[in-house]
């Protein structure tokens, strides 16, 4: 609740830089202090990570230092596609796991990506809109959270750059959330789960091209 910005850094494996196979993504949250507040772990089965890529199907498992469950992300498997605006990406956020305190859905849109995030009642609260181009060759890519009407920017979401090195070889990614200290716990949690859904939809390089 404190809060008004959090790092979430992507572990590197050895095993997918070694062998290449796809293996479950897991994620140290931090605090602006570089402290650990929370720790992520993707769940699901060898065949959606190696065979489905990035728009594989998942629950995110997050828990706090002490190893107690405290949200959980939920992922179901949809298309990736603007061909088909009917079955776009759409996540769910339980914090505590088992009660809903928000959605992301995606926004069918011809040039930016767009989300909405959702209240536990599907009421619209926030959006968010990223740049043309999500490549980040060199620099930071900034996906920003705006008002329903989009006059106003109150926080974002940056998949930092790496360097060449990781960016190349690895599928470890670095993000930074900020938002308003005051801003309701629970959007805050949403937040944090579409950096996930970010993640995984656009910095993810697993079958990359299929």
């Amino acid at each position: 609740m404190e809060l008004d910005q959090i790092i979430i850094h992507q572990q590197v494996e050895l095993l997918e830089v070694i062998l290449g196979t796809e293996t479950s993504n897991k994620y140290e949250i931090k605090n602006n202090l570089g402290q650990r507040v929370y720790f992520a772990m993707e769940e699901n089965v060898f065949f959606d990570r190696n065979f489905c890529g990035p728009i594989r199907s998942f629950t995110m498992r997050i828990t706090d230092n002490k190893g107690r469950e405290v949200i959980n992300v939920i992922r179901p498997l949809r298309c990736n596609s603007c061909l088909f605006p009917c079955y776009l990406q759409e996540l769910e956020v339980q914090a505590p796991p088992g009660a809903t305190v928000g959605f992301i859905v995606q926004n069918w849109d011809p040039l930016l990506p767009k989300f909405t995030i959702q209240n536990e009642g599907r009421e619209d609260v926030l959006r968010i809109i990223g740049p043309y181009t999500t490549c980040g060759c060199f620099g930071d890519v900034d996906f920003e959270v705006k008002t329903l009407n989009e006059d106003s920017t109150i926080g974002k979401i940056s998949k930092y750059w790496s360097g060449f090195v990781n960016d190349v070889f690895t599928n470890a990614d670095n993000f930074g959330i900020q938002f308003p200290v005051d801003l309701d716990v629970k959007m805050k949690a949403a937040m944090m789960g579409a950096c996930f859904l970010i993640d995984l939809m656009f910095f993810d390089h697993s079958l990359e091209g299929i």
